[in-house]
């Protein structure tokens, strides 16, 4: 992201406000941050426009819908078979996110599974997978930090 793209200030607070209130509506967001309706709607719609904001989709905990168990496979995939490999994993609904990584592991998927055997044929089927070389599995114990924004837009929203 270049530095001309990056948020300031004032949309970090009203990211947080955001963050606070998902469902706040406009007039609400600019009466909690001090801003116009007007700038409020013309932030938004620049933060969306810049891929700042992605989703509205709510977290969903996947253990509400009968998968207490997440774990993360690292795979090693043949390199020009990438794109394919990618694709596969979208297909598996269990397959929850994909991150391409540097090094020695070329994905890390998080999926989530209804118990040990259920995650062992998952694996299985991520392994079968055409140009996937090879997967190690790690099961999640516990979460210790939840996913978060908000300690780096309070940095970026003080003056």
């Amino acid at each position: 992201m270049r530095s001309a793209d990056r948020i300031d200030a004032t949309d970090a607070r009203l990211l947080l406000a955001l963050a606070e209130s998902p469902r706040a509506t406009v007039l609400a967001l600019a009466e909690r941050t001090g801003l116009s309706r007007n700038t409020v709607q013309a932030r938004l719609a620049g933060l969306g426009a810049r891929g700042v904001l992605t989703s509205f989709e709510r977290r969903i905990d996947p253990a509400a819908l009968g998968y207490p168990l997440t774990a993360f496979v690292m795979v090693q995939v043949t390199q020009r078979m990438l794109a394919e490999v990618a694709a596969a994993m979208h297909e598996v609904p269990e397959v929850i996110e994909v991150l391409g990584l540097s090094g020695p592991t070329d994905l890390l998927v998080r999926v989530v599974a209804r118990d040990a055997d259920d995650l062992y044929r998952i694996a299985g089927r991520l392994l079968a997978t055409d140009g996937v070389e090879r997967t190690t599995t790690s099961l999640v114990m516990r979460t210790l930090v939840e996913h978060r924004m908000q300690p780096l837009l309070e940095r970026i929203a003080k003056p």
